[in-house]
């Protein structure tokens, strides 16, 4: 059964800075993308990044995550973590991890966490 744990989320005051992490755990043969989406209250889940697997991993950003959020991965341990600095209320959300995973060789699904609130007060 594979996990995607999620912590470091909760209240900071615009301009802050808060660090989200997550772990896959369970049976896994190799995780392809692993990433971070966001879903505001009334609004549909977005991307906010997410990273390719192997060395120097592919990086995409939205366009409100650029220069102020840092994705980073750690293939070695299954984690992928999300720095965000400069926090705006606008980023309030509840952050997802997602990751695509191979469970087998030929068995690929996508897999989300469970959430983490991350509120950011004017």
């Amino acid at each position: 059964q594979v996990q995607l744990v999620e912590s470091g989320g909760g209240l900071v005051q615009a301009g802050g800075s808060l660090r989200l992490s997550c772990a896959a755990t369970g049976s896994i043969f190799s995780i392809n993308n692993m990433g971070w989406y966001r879903q505001a209250p009334g609004k549909q889940r977005e991307l906010v990044a997410d990273i390719t697997s192997g060395s120097g991993g592919t990086i995409r950003y939205s366009e409100s995550a650029k220069g102020r959020f840092t994705i980073s991965r750690d293939n070695a341990k299954n984690t992928v973590d999300l720095q965000m600095n400069s926090l705006k209320p606008e980023d309030t959300a509840v952050y997802y991890c997602a990751a695509l995973i191979m469970t087998t060789l030929s068995t690929r699904n996508g897999y989300w966490g469970q959430g983490t609130q991350v509120t950011v007060s004017s």
